[in-house]
């Protein structure tokens, strides 16, 4: 379950992100590229998520080893 949620949560705050970006653009509709930062990449909001997914995996793949030492160590 632990896995699931260190996975789970950055991916919502990530899209809650990307949503709240997609609503300024709406009210903001002259110059939403310049705003978004997107320079034209239409792959943008993907390109975020996915880098989020992979930040995620990537910490619970090379950090999962340093926690469980910790919890040895301390006894929890």
């Amino acid at each position: 379950m632990l896995g699931f949620l260190s996975t789970a949560v950055p991916l919502a705050f990530s899209a809650v992100y990307e949503i709240f970006e997609w609503l300024a653009s709406l009210f903001r509709s002259t110059d939403t590229e310049a705003f978004l930062g997107t320079q034209g990449y239409v792959w943008d909001t993907q390109s975020d998520m996915f880098f989020c997914l992979l930040g995620s995996v990537a910490a619970l793949i090379l950090l999962t080893k340093l926690h469980n030492n910790y919890l040895e160590e301390t006894g929890s």
